[in-house]
């Protein structure tokens, strides 16, 4: 059996308190998680408790995951070559460090194929998120991205933070809105109103950006919703704390039963069974990207979910923080 995830260090954080972003307290309470319209591995709706927690108004941003590595010299998953034995059987050239970047196709592709609009490019990472010869310069306020599950964890600590659970997460999202479509009501763009980084056109070749944007937007660009928290859908995806399962649990059959605070599934049972020789264990992530799209990826709703292996870094990835005790010290 593989051991768990080790938690790293802790480290202390910066003397500027404004480079550990903003938080909003998020009052505990009991909601509808999942949804039984869409996608198989949000059903079945059940409920859940969660307690009171402190979260990340934004995602985290290129200016704050600049003063994590400035202060502790972190390396990300993306910049380190990776170990031939965790990846038996892989071409001996494609051993590189580098990312997933997104790579649009100029014509309509078979959407079942990801590899038709992703292409792995070596020395692509945080810094250079489109590979060699890009950078973030002008981006200080869009969120990081090519930062894989570690990463978030390691960033997490030295800011004396956790990641939420996937349950935190949704409740978050959702802005008090339980049962609601959407993080904002029922209506993906209601009144023609862009009210997130998503995809508008037909994915991957199509792209019209009646938002504005192409790929990643600054954060708070668009509305918050009713907890003041900003992407919370779209823009990039987030990381949370769970282990993947291919489904939730049933609803409790009586009130006194309801979750309190659950963490997902095992460890174990988040494994990729297509890939049964690599044991990667995946985590949940959450809320869609500028990526999701209503011919493809319907996932820019609170209830989605979408499994990735905590090796995995791309440039539609990112993550923010929560804190369950008052920010009192």
């Amino acid at each position: 059996m593989r051991k768990p995830l080790a938690k790293p260090r802790n480290r202390n954080a910066p003397a500027d308190p404004a480079l550990l972003g903003e938080m909003a307290w998020i009052a505990g309470g009991t909601f509808r998680m999942g949804s039984d319209d869409h996608y198989a591995e949000e059903k079945p709706t059940h409920r859940v408790t969660v307690e009171g927690f402190f979260i990340d108004v934004t995602p985290v941003t290129n200016r704050q995951f600049r003063a994590f590595v400035e202060a502790t010299g972190h390396v990300t998953f993306a910049e380190k070559a990776p170990d031939p034995k965790d990846y038996p059987g892989a071409l001996p050239e494609m051993l590189k460090a580098g990312s997933l970047v997104f790579s649009p196709p100029d014509h309509p592709v078979d959407l079942r194929d990801w590899s038709q609009w992703w292409q792995f490019r070596f020395r692509a990472n945080w810094r250079r998120p489109y590979g060699p010869g890009s950078s973030i310069k002008g981006l200080d306020d869009h969120p990081v991205v090519h930062v894989a599950y570690h990463d978030a964890v390691a960033y997490a600590a030295w800011a004396g933070k956790e990641l939420a659970t996937e349950a935190e997460w949704e409740y978050a999202a959702r802005g008090g809105l339980d049962d609601a479509e959407f993080a904002w009501g029922a209506e993906l763009c209601p009144g023609g109103r862009q009210m997130a980084n998503t995809w508008q056109g037909q994915f991957p070749f199509e792209n019209l950006a009646l938002d504005g944007y192409e790929r990643t937007s600054p954060v708070k660009t668009f509305p918050p919703n009713g907890y003041g928290l900003h992407d919370m859908i779209g823009n990039v995806w987030e990381w949370t704390a769970d282990f993947w399962s291919t489904h939730h649990p049933e609803d409790a059959p009586k009130a006194c039963c309801v979750p309190v605070n659950p963490r997902g599934g095992p460890e174990e049972a988040s494994y990729d069974p297509a890939q049964p020789q690599i044991l990667i264990p995946r985590k949940v992530l959450k809320g869609g990207s500028h990526l999701c799209a209503p011919n493809y990826c319907r996932r820019y709703r609170p209830a989605a979910r979408h499994a990735e292996p905590v090796d995995t870094s791309t440039s539609h990835v990112g993550f923010r923080c929560v804190r369950r005790v008052p920010l009192t010290d």
